[in-house]
């Protein structure tokens, strides 16, 4: 395979660039110094909020580009590139309409921080592997003074049987995605993966045959119809796998790195 043009990689976290345990491992830190060094930019694009993907980062968090809240903001050495926020009337509607389904935990998504309700331990665990900077508010109906980003559901009961069917509805009006095997995002209708790689992409000079995407889930799907190469992991939803141009390992079996490895080989004999 021919990856000697390539000048973008973006990959999704859970689930694609970290492992089971919401790391990322020590290969890929050596792999983007590489890429680095032949001027490959590397973006990464998830669900999470920017501080948590930052967080997340470690060393290279200042070199990275950052699509965060599944598009609705995209970071660059700390500057924003793009920004997508959803409107409080329809923030308050969809809260109002989850809080009549039973044992569901809500997340609302802030430029500056995340904010919720409960501290209930069961739901304080997935919580706190995605969200860094957070608010505990009495009612989510009262919060102000924030571009509100994302609304999250947090089912553990299993969000797509659960509770999707009854939310349904509002994908005539918004982004309604799974992003996981718990979690339902809420976004406007223009923030999602694709659009904000689109603004990457156009801000940056970089076409879609010039961009390597990589996920496992369905808020990843848009990613991939920007790339001219997108690669579904091993652990992938069904639908996901189906849209993607190539397979690659799982996250535990460092699926990502391997093909990234690949691109090296390829670029360093394209330009010997």
């Amino acid at each position: 395979m021919d990856y000697s043009k390539i000048k973008l990689v973006v990959s999704d976290m859970d689930g694609t660039l970290l492992n089971s345990k919401h790391e990322v491992s020590p290969q890929f830190i050596e792999i983007f110094k590489e890429l680095k060094e032949l001027d490959i930019k590397f973006a990464v694009a998830s669900g999470r909020q920017y501080y948590s993907l930052r967080e997340r980062m470690d060393e290279i968090r200042d070199e990275l580009i950052y699509i965060a809240e599944n598009g609705a903001i995209v970071m660059h050495h700390e500057k924003q590139l793009h920004i997508v926020p959803m409107e409080p009337e329809v923030v308050h509607e969809i809260i109002k309409e989850v809080r009549e389904l039973d044992n569901k935990y809500l997340i609302l998504c802030g430029r500056e921080q995340a904010y919720i309700e409960s501290t209930d331990p069961e739901f304080m665990e997935p919580f706190l592997n995605h969200y860094e900077k957070y608010k505990v508010v009495n009612d989510l109906m009262e919060v102000k003074d924030d571009l509100f980003l994302k609304f999250t559901i947090c089912d553990l009961c299993g969000a797509e049987k659960n509770s999707l069917p009854h939310l349904k509805h509002f994908e005539n009006r918004l982004q309604v995605k799974l992003s996981g095997k718990i979690w339902i995002d809420f976004n406007d209708k223009n923030a999602q993966k694709g659009n904000a790689l689109k603004a990457v992409q156009e801000k940056m000079n970089i076409k879609e045959e010039e961009t390597v995407a990589f996920g496992d889930y369905l808020n990843d799907i848009e990613l991939f119809q920007h790339s001219g190469y997108s690669y579904a992991m091993e652990n992938a939803h069904k639908e996901v796998k189906a849209i993607a141009t190539h397979h690659a390992g799982s996250n535990d079996e460092l699926g990502v790195e391997k093909e990234l490895k690949k691109l090296l080989e390829s670029l360093k004999s394209a330009r010997a």
